[in-house]
């Protein structure tokens, strides 16, 4: 039994610690590339509590923070892209699917057009996304059950109509508000403050899923098959959707929308992984993360000391790179 079990759980380590030290390598990257680059040995020496105080204050107050910060929010995208294809019963649903980022983008882009501070903008961007989750599952749910068709229906005609409002807002802003308003729109992680929020979240949501592995696994091949073998579908549904909700409404709310995040990992990682959720809910949160701290670090990098929305390099990387995949996984 000792012997089944090592032999089980080692093929499930490799892959978590292969992502775990790719994670720190992205990290390490982060930290030491900009417009200002630092060498290794300097880098560690900040790291150690020593070192030039320019490049402290580079690694310690602007670099590490914001690495951080793209590590959280790419987290969250992938966990909770991982739970909405699960959800969904489709390997194509992501985080926005059901409308939580137009929701977001309405509310913070009219926090924008009134002239509220960054704080403000962020929180205003939180309560829309709530708001449109609520919306949506109201719809959805109607007076009798909703089934995950219904749920991706609705979210689907309130992203057109939350889109709508978006170009509304977008027309009758002024000139000189609408960079501000397309970089949160593309996704920009300049605007991210505190780390810790995104990655208390993350953690805590992973150590609630995980228990659930097993469950899910059954989960995804079908809600019949599921209660016939004694699970408690419309509960674990409802815990699914709320939870995925609250992590795509941090993660809107820290860096704006930011696509391909929560769709191409989870997808990716089941084309190299199988589908056991034990394994892909803690290696999307490693994914996840690892490929937004990499695109951030180009986002600053590529024209430096300019810098690109990481909403733009996420798109350019997420698309040839999931074409190529679904190519070789015919």
């Amino acid at each position: 039994m000792i012997v089944a079990s090592r032999v089980g759980h080692g093929p499930r380590l490799a892959p978590l610690a292969l992502l775990a030290l790719a994670a720190l390598l992205a990290l390490g990257l982060s930290l030491a590339l900009g417009s200002v680059s630092i060498p290794f040995e300097a880098l560690l020496e900040v790291l150690n509590g020593e070192g030039e105080a320019l490049h402290r204050t580079l690694v310690l107050e602007l670099r590490l923070p914001r690495a951080l910060a793209a590590f959280g929010t790419g987290a969250l995208l992938a966990l909770s892209g991982a739970l909405m294809q699960v959800l969904l019963r489709n390997p194509l649903a992501d985080p926005y699917v059901l409308g939580l980022s137009g929701g977001a983008a309405v509310a913070a882009l009219a926090a924008m057009l009134a002239g509220l501070g960054a704080t403000l903008v962020a929180g205003a961007a939180f309560g829309g996304a709530l708001a449109s989750m609520l919306i949506v599952f109201g719809l959805a749910h109607g007076t009798g059950s909703w089934t995950p068709t219904r749920l991706l229906l609705t979210g689907v005609v309130m992203a057109a109509g939350w889109g709508a409002l978006i170009t509304l807002l977008l027309a009758i802003s002024p000139v000189e508000r609408l960079p501000g308003m397309l970089y949160w729109l593309m996704g920009d992680m300049a605007y991210a403050a505190s780390p810790w929020p995104v990655l208390a979240v993350a953690a805590v949501s992973l150590v609630v899923m995980l228990p659930l592995g097993r469950t899910l696994n059954v989960l995804a091949r079908g809600g019949l098959q599921a209660m016939a073998l004694g699970v408690a579908v419309r509960p674990l549904e409802w815990t699914l959707y709320l939870l995925a909700s609250l992590m795509t409404a941090v993660a809107v709310t820290t860096a704006g929308s930011i696509g391909f995040v929560g769709l191409m990992v989870p997808h990716m990682l089941r084309l190299r992984l199988g589908n056991d959720q034990r394994l892909i809910l803690p290696a999307s949160l490693l994914a996840g993360g690892t490929l937004l701290t990499l695109a951030d670090t180009l986002a600053r990098t590529l024209i430096a000391p300019q810098q690109l929305p990481v909403g733009v390099i996420t798109a350019l990387l997420g698309v040839p790179s999931f074409l190529y995949l679904l190519y070789r996984s015919r």
